[in-house]
């Protein structure tokens, strides 16, 4: 009798063609998430350091790909840091295609080093750092909040209006670039008067913003950029959580089918698919999903069934 596990990877032998085509739609995306947070395996654990080939941490990158309606949840554990792993999916875009949006947080891990992305960087990350000195400087910090819920404010209203880009990034010039110019003057000023102590938690967070303040106010520039990462944040939950539930991988392999099944069970979610549904399914027509695994995908697939039952 096979194992719970051994059933689970011989189903993620008949379904993997639908996550490699997972990758190469996602690098198609108009506007890609991306993050990562660090991942155990054991049998990487237990090498001896002279074993080691390259960097010994284990990391699981999260990426949401965006492109009109469709979305899509990946999910890569390897060595790589997450802008490695971009690069990797970068290189299965159709070269007829300009660069995405790519929206992540500042550290420079997170960006491709070989393929141009249109780089906006997360909001909330930088609201964050005013967040954690708020009770050191309450007055300072209220200044950088305010303007910055005035923005998400008006992100809301383009929302509920559902604004076209073209109209939303009209607003926010519109209603947002005054408050965010006059923030970044309010910041400079805190530098360059010596109101604050440049290595104080209030000068960090103020460095932070005034480094990365172009890639902050991408979405005055250009429509559909993203006030934030909250979208691939949400979706690294899942491995986060999956992390504080079972622990570790034990190989690689392991990480790999982990990887796969939390893919296309999350992009399910995405897509208001049955996910218990949609794996059956691929498991009744895999023979047609190896040969076609684009006519099978989440948000698809039911039009291959009903062509079937004709």
């Amino acid at each position: 009798m096979q194992s719970n596990w051994e059933i689970v990877a011989s189903v993620a032998d008949m379904i993997h063609p639908v996550y490699r085509e997972l990758i190469y739609k996602a690098a198609q995306g108009d506007i890609i998430h991306n993050d990562d947070t660090v991942m155990k395996i054991l049998d990487q654990m237990n090498l001896q350091y002279e074993e080691r080939k390259g960097r010994s941490g284990m990391f699981t990158s999260g990426f949401m790909s965006i492109a009109g309606d469709t979305r899509i949840a990946l999910f890569l554990t390897d060595h790589n840091h997450v802008g490695e792993n971009m690069a990797d999916i970068l290189a299965k875009r159709s070269a007829a295609l300009g660069p995405p949006i790519q929206m992540c947080d500042g550290l420079s891990r997170n960006t491709p080093k070989d393929f141009k992305t249109i780089l906006a960087n997360c909001l909330a990350h930088a609201r964050r750092k005013f967040v954690e000195v708020d009770r050191s400087f309450p007055q300072e910090c209220r200044y950088v909040l305010k303007t910055l819920e005035k923005v998400y404010e008006n992100d809301a209203y383009t929302k509920d209006m559902h604004m076209s880009p073209e109209q939303r990034i009209k607003y926010h010039q519109e209603n947002s670039s005054k408050p965010m110019g006059d923030l970044k003057t309010w910041l400079v000023a805190q530098i360059d008067d010596k109101k604050v102590e440049p290595n104080s938690g209030l000068g960090q967070a103020i460095s932070y913003m005034l480094k990365h303040f172009k890639e902050l106010t991408l979405f005055l520039r250009v429509p559909k950029a993203p006030l934030d990462n909250n979208l691939c944040e949400q979706v690294l939950k899942r491995a986060i959580l999956r992390r504080k539930n079972s622990l570790f991988y034990k190989t690689c392999h392991d990480a790999y089918i982990g990887d796969l099944f939390m893919s296309i069970i999350h992009t399910c979610s995405l897509c208001k698919a049955n996910p218990f549904k949609y794996l059956k399914t691929l498991q009744q027509h895999s023979s047609s999903v190896t040969k076609n695994p684009e006519k099978w995908m989440p948000w698809n697939y039911e039009e291959m069934l009903s062509t079937a039952a004709e």
